[in-house]
């Protein structure tokens, strides 16, 4: 008979293979290289716009979004595509979205950083650090005030914590004990500077502690100790004990953005941070389990790489935006009253 953690750990095993078959499909095509639809004759990248991966930090998506219902709601970053994915987002349609075609959840106007998809609660990705923040307090907010039996999570990296929005939404969330799991993902990497060198004090999960939000931080390469670890913050979260902070510390093994080769970093503490890949942590792990086997986790991995495969086919050749959906989904000031 298998360990209770086999079932567990093929479900993380699968959502971090999803996401890291994306990501590297998607870091493919954003350099004009060779991809399952072959070569573009003219060696154009074919994702529009800047792209800020997440390779590596599969883990935290994976063990954080498993405990989410379809009715939470989620906000993330400049480098969200493992959230959406995780929160159940229509890998297909997230692919397109990032070639700017108009099947795309934001007909191809949105790109990278500015994904949402509303159905599976996904509030929307964005460019801006730290501005996720009181979006999600706004949600959490609500949620609250009509009794509704959902919660918010709100992804961030390290560097929003030394910015103002950080405050002020922990602040807001302890205050009127709002329904929300702050989850910090520490990749030690702010843009092109290290965030220990612009940190001051102990951290993201001292700040919450400094404002009476219990947090936890967590080995966030380890996905099953994420996944224990958020499971008892959600629970204490929807029970309507106010809110809770993660932070879990990961390592972000690629550039800023895709193009970006990262020469700024010492190539020791990349080696040493590869040692540490969250998906080979996790297949290690579930070979060490008396029974199972192998050939289960290779044929995840070959689902999870045609599905990709099958994505970035139809967005290579779904239809471009029609000149006129520019005018569409823009805020109206009245015509020009207001002058």
């Amino acid at each position: 008979m298998l360990s209770d953690e086999v079932e567990p750990l093929e479900g993380l095993y699968r959502t971090m293979l999803r996401i890291r078959a994306f990501e590297n499909a998607a870091e493919t095509a954003s350099q004009g290289g060779v991809s399952a639809f072959g070569k573009a004759a003219d060696g154009r990248a074919r994702v529009r716009g800047p792209l800020h991966l997440s390779t590596g930090q599969e883990a935290v998506p994976a063990g954080v979004c498993a405990h989410l219902r379809r009715e939470d709601y989620l906000t993330s970053t400049h480098r969200g595509h493992g959230h959406t994915l995780a929160k159940g987002a229509d890998l297909q349609r997230m692919m397109a979205e990032l070639f700017g075609k108009a099947s795309g959840f934001n007909g191809g106007k949105g790109g990278s950083m500015h994904i949402a998809d509303f159905s599976v609660g996904m509030l929307g990705a964005n460019g801006v650090v730290a501005a996720g923040m009181p979006i999600a307090v706004g949600a959490a907010h609500a949620q609250k005030l009509q009794r509704r039996d959902a919660i918010t999570a709100c992804f961030f990296g390290d560097g929003a914590i030394n910015r103002g929005p950080f405050l002020e939404a922990l602040n807001w969330a302890r205050v009127f004990e709002l329904p929300l799991l702050f989850v910090c993902e520490d990749n030690r990497w702010s843009a092109t500077t290290a965030s220990g060198s612009m940190t001051g004090g102990e951290g993201a999960a001292a700040r919450a502690l400094s404002l009476g939000i219990p947090a936890v931080q967590v080995d966030g390469n380890d996905v099953l100790a994420v996944h224990e670890a958020a499971g008892a913050l959600v629970q204490a979260v929807r029970s309507g004990r106010g809110p809770r902070f993660l932070q879990a510390v990961t390592y972000r093994v690629k550039g800023h953005v895709s193009v970006d080769p990262a020469a700024y970093r010492d190539p020791q503490e990349l080696h040493a941070a590869l040692a540490t890949d969250p998906i080979a942590r996790a297949r290690a792990r579930y070979l060490a389990i008396p029974g199972a086997q192998a050939h289960t986790l290779d044929a995840i991995e070959r689902e999870a790489l045609a599905e990709v495969d099958a994505a970035l086919a139809a967005a290579d050749v779904a239809p471009w935006p029609q000149a006129t959906a520019a005018f569409t989904d823009v805020q109206t000031t009245g015509a020009g009253q207001w002058r």
